[in-house]
């Protein structure tokens, strides 16, 4: 059985996945927290103290860490006796980090596809690039690799294998749908890492159609989705990680991903990629100095993390998937509903933190019980996701199913 985990980040979702662990801790034990600033750590470990979120009395801990630096990633895991490593920084640093988990036997788990720097997408599929190169590596040592284990990519992933499990004999189609319908009252923000929110949106559109990858540009294909409370919202087909998963694993269904935008969302987006300010390459001021364009844009907006006092409104992200049962059409959309009002009061932490922080938590029990340590790399469509909804249950992020059946608790 394993215990003792280390968190490696400090952004909004490393406050909530602390949050979520102290709340554990009788199962989890010992829980540390890294990045490159202590100071931010030790602001989560006072936000954790100050809720009185420790299940039983525990170890908490801060430390500085250089998460691009695997030796000294792996130094830490010794170091703090770390068995479950949750890595929810920016996807740059996986590769390291996963490299540390692999030299020191330590779970590990993170809640994005690798990029690097100054690449954009990449060929798909995505995880080939970086992550899927280690899956001997994992298996010959036996390290549990859980790869995409926050909400999407992640539980997703699960409501795609247990809407095909439950409900279809056949598998045509999984649509992923991410609606944010809350407002967090600021002019323009992204709710989490900027860098990272607009590198998504700058790249190829790819979806996995009629057995081929296909390509589009971003925001060309949008529809209007009606969905349990928050009703008619229109989503634009995107580029996102569990596409890459879910078509290897499902190759005979077409894979989509679609997310929400509000129309000012996208003439902000359109302006700052239009004049180059959405750009990864380095560019030289008249004064002779070098900056990334991007990098400057993500310094001038609001953190993230700062949103959370003021964001209302609910989130409502969920899988459709459609084929046949019993020779006949079937779908079933499986969902989770979550306030971020009521986020903010839990754990200090707006709703989009809220539900991609809960999840590796969740992972990191099945873990920790012997449920999900695989000794070897998965992406979440790969294991069995009751035990995954039975943990979000009860921590945070029930999963509801919209059959023909009606509107209903996935276990009704």
């Amino acid at each position: 059985m394993k215990k003792n985990v280390l968190i490696i980040g400090a952004g909004g979702v490393a406050q909530v996945t602390a949050h979520k662990c102290a709340q554990n801790n009788d199962i989890l034990g010992d829980i540390h927290v890294a990045s490159r600033t202590k100071a931010k750590c030790d602001a989560i470990i006072e936000s954790v103290r100050e809720k009185g979120a420790m299940k039983v009395e525990g170890r908490i801990e801060a430390h500085q860490v250089n998460a691009r630096d695997s030796k000294e990633v792996a130094k830490l895991i010794e170091k703090t006796g770390a068995q479950i490593v949750i890595n929810v920084a920016q996807a740059f640093v996986n590769m390291p980090v996963l490299e540390a988990c692999i030299e020191t036997g330590a779970a590990y788990m993170d809640t994005a596809i690798h990029e690097e720097p100054d690449k954009i997408c990449e060929t798909p599929p995505w995880y080939a690039n970086y992550e899927w190169k280690r899956k001997d590596r994992c298996a010959e040592k036996g390290v549990t690799a859980i790869l995409g284990v926050g909400f999407d990519p992640g539980v997703v992933n699960a409501y795609a294998r247990y809407g095909i499990d439950s409900f279809l004999d056949e598998v045509e189609s999984i649509d992923i749908v991410d609606i944010n319908a809350g407002s967090h009252g600021r002019w323009f923000s992204t709710n989490f890492d900027p860098e990272i929110n607009f590198r998504e949106f700058t790249g190829t559109v790819y979806s996995w159609q009629n057995g081929a990858w296909q390509a589009n540009r971003m925001f060309e294909i949008g529809r209007e989705w009606d969905l349990p409370v928050v009703g008619r919202q229109k989503a634009y087909m995107t580029g996102h990680d569990e596409v890459h998963s879910l078509a290897t694993n499902y190759p005979q269904a077409d894979v989509r991903f679609w997310m929400g935008f509000s129309d000012h969302y996208i003439n902000v987006f359109t302006v700052l990629k239009n004049l180059g300010l959405l750009s990864e390459q380095p560019v030289t001021t008249a004064e002779g100095l070098e900056v990334i364009p991007l990098k400057v844009v993500k310094a001038v907006l609001p953190d993230p993390a700062s949103l959370a006092p003021d964001y209302t409104g609910k989130t409502c992200i969920g899988t459709l998937v459609k084929g046949k049962k019993d020779g006949q059409p079937a779908e079933a959309f499986v969902y989770n509903v979550a306030d971020h009002k009521e986020a903010y009061l839990e754990v200090g932490s707006q709703g989009i933190s809220y539900t991609a922080g809960v999840p590796p938590v969740a992972a990191a029990i099945l873990i920790a019980r012997g449920d999900w340590d695989t000794g070897t790399m998965v992406n979440v469509e790969e294991l069995d996701p009751k035990p995954f909804f039975e943990v979000l249950d009860r921590i945070g992020l029930p999963t509801r199913v919209k059959d023909a059946r009606g509107d209903r608790p996935w276990n009704a």
